[in-house]
Formats: C-alpha cells, structure tokens, sequence
C-alpha cells in the first residue's frame, strides 16, 4: 500500500488519533487484531512505540509484513496465552471489540498482558442507531456499515454498555473520548457519539 492509499485509510479511521493521544512516547504497545497494521504504522510515527500486532487473517498478515509491522498470526477467541502478564504497558482493540464472541475474556486478558487497555468501539446508543431501530430496521451507519446479514459483529454495546461492564469487572476507566464525524461530543455523548474509545486499567 503507498503513502496515499495509507492517509486515505487513516483519515477513514479517527480513532487513530484519539489513540495516539493517549499513549505515553516510546511505549510497548499490543495491537489486537492488527488488521494490515496501518494503527501501529500510525502510533510508531506519532508516538515511537514499540510493539507488535495479533492478527488471523492470512491477507492482513501479510500486508502487516509489507508495512514492516512485527506481527503475530494468532485467533483472539483462544486467548492470549503466549503473552506473558505485564508484557506491555498498553493491549489495544480497535473497532474489534464488537466482533469478539468472547467479549469478557479478552478485555480480561488485555489487562493480564497489559498495564493499561484501549478499546475503541461504534456506539449503538448513537441517535442514528435509535432512529433506525425505531423504524424497524437494523441500523447502518458510518460506524456499522454492514447489513445484518453480512455483519461480523456480535456483541453491539453503547457507552453505558461498556461502563457498567467496567464497573461490574473491577475495572477502572482513566479516560473516555467520545466521537463524531473525528470531532469530540460532550453533550450527552451516549446520545450524539457514534465512536468511544476508553482507556482503562485493572483496579488494584
């Protein structure tokens, strides 16, 4: 993929940002399903991590190593068994949480391995969503471009959603950005957000 075809991804993609953000410089970052690495490319420029991407995808794999991305081909729903706890300061799941059949182990799991999580997910408390819903239909959005039958999520959640399973897990949430259209929503963002990314760390 060339430099153009890469920022027209990234500017597809306004988690990236909202990520880098909150990465310290220069740390150990986890990338769970990785995709073609396009994340890790991201956070090594803007914020020279280091770190390694999960990914099952034979294609993804193999753009991931065109891209210079250490990668790592492995199927999230088994776990990450063949990370050590404490492996890096930060496991991130971009827009794949909704997808996970095993939503409950692997957030688990990224705090095993990690000091601190990153997940970002499409909100399906987002207004769009709810007219939709209202009509009858599935909603299809930006956010959840797919149809319901061709969809590869499974466990669609809003905002309120995550935070009460935070708060059932002992997990502590250090910071929540809510988005649309790339740009913060702080009026009741459960209601106007159409993307959430939480960073998060096990409660000692």
């Amino acid at each position: 993929m060339n430099a153009t075809a890469n920022a027209t991804e990234r500017s597809r993609r306004s988690d990236f940002e909202a990520i880098a953000a909150r990465i310290e410089p220069g740390a150990s970052v986890l990338d769970l399903g990785c995709g073609d690495g396009l994340l890790l490319d991201y956070l090594k420029q803007q914020r020279q991590v280091r770190g390694y991407g999960v990914e099952i995808d034979d294609a993804n794999v193999l753009d991931c190593v065109k891209n210079g991305i250490n990668v790592i081909q492995s199927d999230l729903e088994r776990g990450l068994a063949g990370f050590d706890a404490g492996s890096f300061d930060y496991v991130i799941l971009s827009q794949t949480l909704q997808a996970m059949r095993h939503t409950e182990a692997i957030v688990m799991e990224m705090l095993r391995v990690g000091r601190q999580g990153i997940v970002t997910f499409p909100n399906f408390g987002y207004w769009e969503a709810r007219l939709q819903i209202m009509a009858g239909r599935m909603p299809v959005s930006k956010a959840l471009p797919y149809q319901w039958y061709d969809t590869p999520n499974v466990h669609l959640c809003t905002i309120h959603d995550f935070e009460a399973f935070c708060s059932s897990h002992g997990i502590r949430i250090l910071e929540r950005v809510v988005l649309t259209d790339g740009r913060p929503v702080r009026l009741l963002p459960n209601l106007f957000g159409s993307l959430a990314v939480f960073r998060f760390e096990k409660l000692k």
